[in-house]
């Protein structure tokens, strides 16, 4: 399967076992932890982590993909959640290391991963994306990846407080 075009000094590829230290000193970032259920605090639970990414790409239902800049710096993730292959829609998420936020990475990254889903998986119509209401950062990042407001959704486990559901719909 193919990976999304690089673009504007990043790459996207699969995550890879090689990828543990990077995780780790990622996932130790306290505003990861409020947004996301991101947790590598040691090479065992990053091995953990990175095994669920390796599973959704063999199964098919999650493809994640690490976020390199030109050097090979871990940025940060986005990964498309396809649970049913039969539906017409998919989730995309993202996070973005500490050290990388506010130079327009996560956009970029997920407007790559968005021109990918649409060319590799012709049955997605639309694209959902959710953030916690609370995540002004998450907010600015789906306006300006193309991803329009839809609605205001209740709190629910595992997450504490309301949240916004963002869409993308295939060009037409």
């Amino acid at each position: 399967m193919s990976t999304p075009e690089p673009v504007a000094g990043l790459t996207l590829r699969a995550w890879r076992d090689g990828d543990a230290g990077a995780l780790i000193a990622a996932a130790g970032d306290p505003l990861l932890h409020r947004w996301t259920r991101v947790r590598a605090a040691g090479p065992a639970e990053a091995q953990q982590w990175l095994d669920v990414q390796h599973t959704g790409w063999r199964v098919g239902d999650r493809y994640s993909f690490a976020v390199l800049d030109d050097g090979g710096t871990l940025l940060g993730n986005v990964a498309l959640k396809r649970p049913d292959p039969a539906a017409d829609d998919a989730e995309v998420g993202y996070w973005t290391a500490a050290y990388a936020r506010g130079r327009g990475i996560a956009p970029r990254a997920l407007g790559s991963l968005t021109r990918w889903a649409f060319a590799t998986f012709p049955g997605v119509l639309r694209l959902r994306l959710l953030h916690q209401i609370d995540n002004t950062g998450s907010c600015r990042v789906a306006a300006k990846s193309g991803y329009a407001y839809e609605q205001t959704l209740r709190a629910r486990d595992p997450y504490p407080r309301e949240g916004h559901l963002h869409v993308c719909r295939r060009p037409s």
